[in-house]
């Protein structure tokens, strides 16, 4: 029986990046998974669907912008099998990437079904069925989740879909219903309009990306508008029925009215995710909502097991699960470590425009009764935006009236998911505004955008 120092269950960005920074402490490691390393993230979810994204943006920029630029493209098409076909090409070379990191690192990577099997000890299924029993002193579950469906519309991987199916259509339809406008909804909509695929979201809350700032949403809502997208807001969906040509909703307003009925030829379900837990986690303590429940150096009530990544619940996003499993391994092997929650964490959708976040929403400050000083500043006014052609959207930042410290950053635009980091380092540092704007910003670029926006929340705005 094999014994090992760790054994993680599960190679998404919790397991495979908590085995190898156990590696690195010099113990000797086991990943288990039983898809390929990378998990749902590189596999089935954010690298993917970012090159179904990029190739969406390229594609709308030749069909809308080449005359702008100087260009003349005559007979402009596509080929969807290739389009999909490079999201596969792109994944698979970062999965193997993984694989040779866990090589360098001495990592035993082991394919196949883990589950946890008395104390200490781990089982692995293999694809011919074979089981093999491991030992360790300590175990870390990090399986993810998986989607929801609903009790009246479930997953059958041609009609109704998950993220994961949807980004596998080897025909696009020609008219799509999405259920749910939070970032895979929301991005999946921008990737099928784009293509010219007929797109109608249904949303129960108020505003597409309800957790963003609400200034946020109600832009990205104007630019889909333009863009095409059809949207229902405030909309419960109540029933569905699925027949051989497609998919048909009845929804009606949260507000109570006349119900009406939809239709498309697929739908995409994208209402939120269920914790996959491995086998032998009958005596788990699980939160009300299905997820794992762990204490703030990431244990379960089971000993010697550890959980982190998309299993112990929101946010679910790969970012996020990594630096849990860190804190979770380091926490195991050094005494004196100071193991972290989750607390700040930005958030990015990947459409065009793009939206990134990090902080309090103007709505969560007014909720708390915090006062504040508000600066944006429009990329219209940007000359950098301006040169890319790309001058959609602004930048939002929101200060403490008192201290000046800097309490949240929204930001609707180009490369909108790159400049949030300088805004979660400000406040990782508990920056004040004086602080950001006494930062010289390089001319001419986007995060010139930060700058001027810090200056506009007290009057020292420049260029607007």
């Amino acid at each position: 029986m094999s014994q090992y120092d760790l054994i993680v269950i599960g190679g998404g960005p919790a397991g495979y990046v908590g085995a190898i920074r156990a590696a690195q402490l010099g113990k000797k490691v086991a990943c288990i998974e039983n898809d390929r390393a990378g998990g749902t993230c590189l596999n089935w979810g954010c690298i993917p669907t970012k090159a179904l994204l990029q190739n969406a943006l390229m594609y709308q920029n030749m069909q809308h912008k080449a005359e702008e630029f100087g260009f003349t493209i005559e007979g402009l098409s596509y080929d969807w099998k290739k389009v999909i076909g490079r999201s596969r090409n792109v994944s698979n070379k970062l999965a193997g990437g993984i694989e040779f990191l866990f090589k360098k690192n001495k990592v035993d990577y082991i394919r196949g079904t883990g589950s946890l099997a008395g104390e200490g000890k781990v089982s692995v299924e293999d694809a011919d069925g074979k089981t093999s029993t491991y030992e360790a002193k300590n175990i870390l579950l990090a399986t993810g989740c998986k989607a929801r469906d609903l009790p009246f519309l479930h997953f059958d991987g041609e009609k109704v879909l998950g993220a994961r199916e949807a980004m596998l259509l080897e025909e696009q339809p020609k008219e799509m219903l999405i259920i749910g406008a939070g970032a895979i909804g929301v991005e999946f909509a921008y990737f099928y309009n784009a293509f010219g695929t007929k797109v109608t979201i249904v949303e129960m809350m108020d505003n597409l990306l309800p957790v963003e700032d609400t200034e946020i949403s109600k832009a990205l809502e104007k630019s889909f508008k333009k863009q095409g997208i059809n949207f229902h807001l405030s909309t419960k969906t109540t029933a569905a029925s699925v027949t051989k040509d497609g998919v048909e909703l009845t929804i009606e307003s949260v507000k109570g009215g006349d119900a009406q009925t939809i239709k498309g030829d697929v739908c995409l379900v994208a209402v939120g995710v269920g914790a996959i837990l491995p086998g032998g986690c009958e005596d788990l303590k699980l939160s009300g909502r299905g997820f794992v429940e762990t204490n703030d150096k990431y244990e379960t009530n089971l000993p010697g097991v550890k959980a982190a990544g998309d299993l112990i619940g929101p946010p679910w996003l790969a970012h996020v699960a990594s630096f849990e499993a860190i804190h979770a391994v380091e926490s195991m092997f050094d005494p004196n470590h100071k193991s972290k929650k989750v607390g700040l964490f930005p958030g990015c959708t990947y459409c065009h425009p793009e939206v990134a976040s990090i902080g309090l929403t103007e709505r969560a400050c007014e909720e708390q009764g915090l006062a504040v000083k508000i600066g944006k500043f429009p990329f219209q006014a940007s000359g950098r935006a301006l040169a890319a052609g790309d001058s959609e959207g602004f930048v939002k930042l929101i200060f403490g009236e008192k201290y000046g410290e800097l309490l949240g950053a929204h930001i609707i635009g180009g490369e909108a998911t790159e400049l949030i980091a300088e805004m979660g380092l400000a406040i990782t540092l508990e920056a004040t505004w004086e602080e950001l704007e006494n930062t010289i910003h390089a001319h001419p670029t986007l995060s010139e955008a930060i700058h001027e926006a810090t200056s506009d929340a007290f009057g020292h705005a420049i260029h607007i």
